[in-house]
């Protein structure tokens, strides 16, 4: 069995598939740390299966028996957060400091590095569609929560943002978790390659899952939590401007930002926020 943690990137062929030095050139230093990351999973996904091409055709899918038996072949458990470790095995670098009072903008800025391109252009996508401005909030922080959490990253999600947004927004983070499983052809959402890839060509969603969802489609408002996994990207798209600017007066509206700072309000989820702030705790 391959081993996934000693991959090797020809830097030559990775500037080539963003286009060539120039595109490159072009490419904020975020949306090149995204493309890179981006990349090396793939990488990652195509050796562990023995494919060098790295094609998402069905016949290079693992099973989910495949899946499992290579947990033992990393260095790392997958459903740390981002801001916890390297999956490449790089040291970390030091983190910028945190004001005394963040704000969700501070952690937009200083901590939600890794997710933060992805999240402005699913909410770019949503806002361009006219969506509610609750649920284009809900697409802006979906994932962010990765930096923390991978495992059931839609409720760690929905609980962290709960005391600071609208009861639709930490809905629609919620239950996205479930609604990807399934297609939704009339929402226009299809089940992406890449979850044959992660999870396993026969892959049948954990009964809590299946709940959720059955819960969801009955739900007033799943159509806000059914639009999250349809602005969802499952790829980068490297000639996107990625920004926070389109959605500050939104975030202004809608987020409920505390007086004390995320982390320093004393709410159920204060410890969520500090966690993040502060990832290099040893305990």
């Amino acid at each position: 069995m391959s081993k996934i943690n000693t991959v090797k990137i020809d830097r030559r062929d990775f500037i080539a598939s963003l286009g060539g030095a120039a595109a490159v050139g072009l490419m904020s230093h975020e949306t090149r740390a995204d493309a890179l990351e981006h990349h090396l999973e793939e990488l990652l996904y195509a050796q562990a299966e023995g494919s060098a091409s790295g094609s998402s055709g069905a016949a290079d899918f693992p099973t989910a028996a495949e899946v499992h038996e290579r947990i033992t072949t990393r260095h790392y458990r997958r459903g740390v957060g981002g801001l916890f470790l390297n999956t490449n095995t790089e040291n970390v670098e030091l983190l910028p400091a945190m004001p005394a009072n963040p704000t969700i903008m501070d952690f937009f800025d200083k901590r939600f590095m890794r997710t933060r391109g992805h999240c402005f252009q699913s909410a770019a996508k949503a806002m361009e569609r006219g969506v509610q401005e609750e649920v284009v909030l809900a697409c802006l922080l979906h994932d962010v929560v990765q930096e923390m959490m991978r495992s059931d990253h839609g409720y760690w999600g929905a609980q962290m943002f709960e005391p600071y947004v609208p009861e639709i927004t930490s809905f629609a983070i919620r239950y996205h978790q479930a609604l990807r499983f399934y297609t939704d052809t009339e929402a226009g959402y299809e089940y992406p390659d890449l979850y044959h890839r992660i999870f396993g060509k026969d892959y049948v969603p954990a009964p809590h899952i299946q709940a959720a969802k059955d819960y969801a489609e009955k739900h007033r408002w799943y159509f806000a939590a059914r639009e999250v996994t349809v602005s969802d990207l499952y790829a980068f798209n490297l000639d996107a401007v990625v920004s926070i600017d389109p959605f500050v007066e939104l975030l202004g509206r809608h987020f409920k930002q505390p007086a004390e700072g995320l982390g320093n309000d004393n709410s159920p989820v204060a410890h969520m926020w500090r966690t993040m702030a502060n990832p290099d705790a040893p305990l």
